[in-house]
């Protein structure tokens, strides 16, 4: 049963972070009307390097195809933790952690980690 959930978890977030991601290139959704001037400013800094945000879309893409189905899962995993500890670091610094999907996003994320521990294991072994 714990599979299972875990599965359905994943397949959410995954296609979640592709969702995201995608309207980082397509800009599909609008940015909400009530968002804080110091989130603004910090993506308009952002947007000024011109390729952090593609790169981090495309890591967001990648990586959410790749955790969405149960044999790349571990691969999707590690490609997604920076990126879902930086979405967490923002939204704990702009005071609003438990208003979006950020904190449920790390949580599945590590929750996989964790389950998939014993495939990250040659990677670690001499």
């Amino acid at each position: 049963m714990k599979d299972k959930i875990l599965m359905v978890l994943c397949g959410l977030v995954g296609l979640g972070m592709v969702v995201f991601g995608l309207n980082k290139f397509l800009n599909f959704m609008p940015v909400p009307e009530d968002m804080p001037q110091a989130a603004k400013d910090a993506f308009g800094h952002l947007m000024g390097l011109g390729w952090l945000m593609p790169l981090i879309a495309m890591g967001e893409i990648v990586g959410g195809a790749l955790f969405a189905f149960p044999k790349t899962r571990a691969l999707g995993a590690l490609v997604l933790f920076p990126i879902v500890v930086g979405i967490v670091a923002h939204h704990f610094h702009m005071g609003d952690l438990f208003t979006g999907p950020a904190p449920v996003f790390f949580l599945v994320v590590v929750w996989a980690i964790i389950n998939s521990k014993n495939q990250y294991m040659p990677m670690i072994k001499q």
